[in-house]
């Protein structure tokens, strides 16, 4: 395509329309990498989120992508300093230069020298597009941003280039001013925002949305639906198909070798591939080898260690979820003692609502009627007076009156055990400390598991696990986690417990008695967590967006919503109430 020559080109320095619109310079906020300003142009809320925030997910997309760039983000040849260009002909591959005027960076994929000009050149892993001027705009502005940064280090440019591997085509871009003009409002634009940390907000209904990687964590749907009351797209990307690896045979060795995990034990050995790893979770005795445990931290994989009777002790992360602007927003929250009561005030009205429809649908008719009515009543009686109370004093004397009244008819919940050859289950009270009976081992297992999964998901968030706002901060107590899974509960942990009595499952024969404890047996463990994981992957209905998700992913997506409210985007926090 022929190119006219550009005011910018062959040694000129920057025009006046460059010097009037620098973007502000403030040393503490970082150079702007190019291609975060080609976010920019593209969606403003997806370059804050990976640049502010430090928010990334993988697609096919960008592992396509980093494909295409395997061979030139491997540095090749030296750049000549501008004073030693000739007439000589050279391509340099991955460069990296910087630009303090302009306030940015940026590592260029190739930039090529000829005749004493150079010129960037930006590879894309698609095809060319067929629009005006060759290229997409963003992918304009990120050459240009090139181009002026080699300008600014000394060097001559008349134009720069893209490269579409998909069509294996070479676009050239001119570098005109209303091109540079353009990319200088954008880097000004993200620099802005970064220094006042302010989100954009999302796009509304925009078709760049259901492609982008990061969807799933920007919401911009959900958050919309707040403002707009549109029903969201199912943008959400299909649940990760890696799982959770349970490590709970005493004496068990955890080791790398390669890009798979090895667990060694006296009786068996077993590899699986890193990438198919969403969490490990160590019972007990379990050692890891120091090479297991960095490549673990390396790829974001927590390790939660459980005692051999089930209880969660803590887990082990990398550097984790560098957003320090929710964390900001959670503890100014959790630090308002009226945001602190307005969220209780609904968090335990959600919970005893929950514990309302576990029992409504899972009442045996074999079990007897009598009570039943009385107990919902009850359970709607309390969920109706917890939004009014005065205080957390109150709202946890609403908590208890409705676990009395729960837990006093759990054992209408589970099936006769002679009549269905399941063994003696019964159910009096709640008592975990230390629990007594198999029911309530089963039951505290359950609940620990789900603390390591809310606490696991809600790290990943960005938020802190132990900054609560209903359950108190305390040495070594993930409060956040506590409150996020209230409403879970009964859904996901009771369920399970009801599940695996009622199907015969686990048997009595599961359990070992040690003076007034009780706990599961390796075998009945591994039959729980089983099923609890099981509940996990079940597919259900979000009861406020309408599209189906796994649960797994479901809590995945009201842990980001409560971000979302600790930062503003949604004035009150949705629960999970499930119809």
């Amino acid at each position: 395509m022929n190119v006219s020559s550009c005011p910018h080109s062959a040694g000129c320095k920057p025009s006046m329309n460059d010097r009037r619109r620098p973007p502000p310079s403030d040393p503490a906020t970082p150079l702007v990498p190019a291609r975060m300003v080609n976010e920019w142009v593209y969606c403003p809320r997806l370059a804050y989120l990976e640049w502010v925030e430090g928010e990334w997910a993988e697609s096919s997309d960008t592992a396509q992508g980093k494909r295409v760039h395997a061979r030139v983000d491997q540095s090749g040849g030296r750049l000549p300093a501008p004073e030693e260009l000739g007439v000589e002909v050279a391509r340099v591959r991955s460069v990296t230069l910087s630009s303090e005027r302009l306030g940015v960076i940026a590592k260029m994929d190739v930039v090529d020298v000829r005749d004493g000009l150079v010129m960037p050149v930006d590879f894309k892993k698609g095809k060319r597009p067929h629009v005006a001027f060759g290229a997409y705009d963003p992918e304009r502005v990120q050459v240009c941003v090139q181009a002026m940064i080699l300008e600014d280090n000394g060097y001559r440019v008349e134009q720069g280039a893209i490269w579409y591997a998909g069509s294996r085509e070479r676009v050239r871009i001119a570098l005109d001013d209303a091109l540079r003009a353009r990319s200088l409002e954008a880097i000004a634009g993200l620099r802005a925002a970064a220094e006042a940390r302010r989100r954009p907000p999302p796009l509304e209904d925009s078709p760049k949305c259901p492609r982008c990687s990061l969807a799933g964590i920007c919401l911009p749907d959900e958050t919309n639906l707040f403002k707009t009351g549109h029903p969201p797209r199912p943008l959400n990307p299909s649940d990760d198909p890696a799982l959770p690896l349970y490590v709970q045979t005493p004496g068990a060795r955890l080791r790398k070798s390669g890009g798979r995990l090895i667990v060694e034990s006296d009786d068996d050995t077993v590899e699986v591939p890193i990438i198919d790893v969403s969490q490990v979770a160590l019972f007990g005795p379990v050692s890891v080898t120091t090479p297991a445990l960095h490549a673990l931290m390396r790829a974001e994989i927590p390790v939660s260690w459980f005692s051999t009777g089930g209880w969660f002790l803590g887990h082990t992360i990398g550097t984790g979820n560098g957003n320090v602007a929710v964390r900001e927003a959670q503890y100014q929250a959790a630090f308002s003692q009226r945001r602190c009561l307005e969220f209780a005030r609904a968090l335990v009205a959600a919970k005893v609502r929950n514990s309302r429809t576990m029992l409504r649908r899972n009442w045996r008719a074999e079990r007897g009627m009598e009570g039943k009515t009385e107990a919902l009543a009850g359970l709607k009686r309390i969920a109706r007076r917890a939004p009014h109370a005065a205080d957390v004093q109150q709202l946890l004397g609403f908590e208890g009156e409705a676990a009395a009244i729960y837990f006093g008819s759990f054992n209408q919940m589970l099936a006769y055990g002679d009549a269905n050859g399941l063994g003696g289950f019964s159910f009096a009270t709640r008592d975990r400390r230390p629990p007594p009976d198999p029911v309530n081992a089963m039951l505290s297992l359950a609940y620990a598991l789900l603390t390591r999964a809310m606490t696991v998901t809600i790290s990943s968030t960005g938020l802190d696990p132990y900054m609560g706002l209903y359950h108190r901060p305390r040495h070594g107590r993930p409060a956040l986690a506590l409150d996020l899974m209230e409403p879970f509960r009964a859904i996901v942990a009771d369920s399970t417990i009801i599940q695996v009595v009622n199907n015969g499952e686990i048997k009595p024969s599961d359990f070992v008695f040690n003076g007034p404890s009780c706990s599961l047996n390796p075998r009945g463990r591994k039959t729980l967590i089983a099923a609890f994981e099981r509940r996990l992957q079940r597919e259900t209905t979000h009861p406020l967006f309408g599209y189906r998700v796994s649960m797994r992913r479901l809590i995945e997506v009201q842990a980001r919503l409560l971000a979302r409210h600790f930062q503003g985007e949604i004035l009150r926090y949705p629960h999970y109430l499930p119809r």
